[in-house]
């Protein structure tokens, strides 16, 4: 076999005030050479890793390092009473009428602040949560879309593990939709 090499054109050189070219990629038909190993130096020991810094939650993205979780908030697992009632006066009025709504379709069920919203449980998994915003209350419904049978097209959201009702006054709940999504929602929870 014979090699044969073919003339490329060349590349203008960059300007110094450009970016810099980054280094060609090896071709894929070269194999790397192994390493040669490090020689040592006389008193000298092997490199050591450093060790891993633990960083804060803040710092780190908001996820937990593999050193330390991030710690629970101060809030986790508290009543949901005490969140209602700092609401303003509409966002008050519909977030007690979901909460009702919520405990007549599934009395089972369970209501703590997590994440620093109301969610309710059904044994250990989650049914629904309620979210207050400057402008509108949201009600998350956990579970699969084709579930939560929306023929208005009234639920938001993309995800895989739920949906979320939108509403900005009183006047605005389907409470008869509401009923068939929690109580898909519940069901969904107690089948586990």
């Amino acid at each position: 076999m014979s090699s044969k090499r073919t003339a490329t054109a060349r590349k203008p050189a960059r300007s110094p005030l450009k970016t810099p070219a980054r280094p060609p990629r090896p071709s894929a038909k070269k194999t790397a050479a192994p390493s040669a190993p490090a020689r040592k130096v006389a008193g000298a020991s092997a490199p050591k890793e450093a060790p891993a810094r633990a960083t804060s939650a803040k710092k780190a993205g908001g996820r937990a390092s593999p050193q330390r979780p991030v710690p629970r908030r101060a809030d986790f697992g508290a009543p949901i009473a005490g969140f209602i009632a700092k609401q303003s006066p509409e966002r008050r009025a519909l977030l007690e009428r979901l909460r009702h709504l919520v405990e007549t379709t599934a009395p089972e069920a369970e209501a703590a602040l997590k994440w620093g919203m109301p969610m309710f449980t059904i044994g250990g998994r989650m049914m629904c949560g309620l979210g207050a915003h400057k402008a509108h209350v949201n009600l998350i419904l956990a579970g699969r879309p084709e579930m939560l049978v929306d023929p208005d097209k009234r639920l938001e959201g993309e995800g895989k593990t739920g949906r979320r009702l939108v509403l900005r006054q009183l006047s605005d709940l389907p409470e008869k939709a509401v009923r068939i999504w929690l109580k898909a929602a519940a069901d969904n929870a107690r089948r586990g």
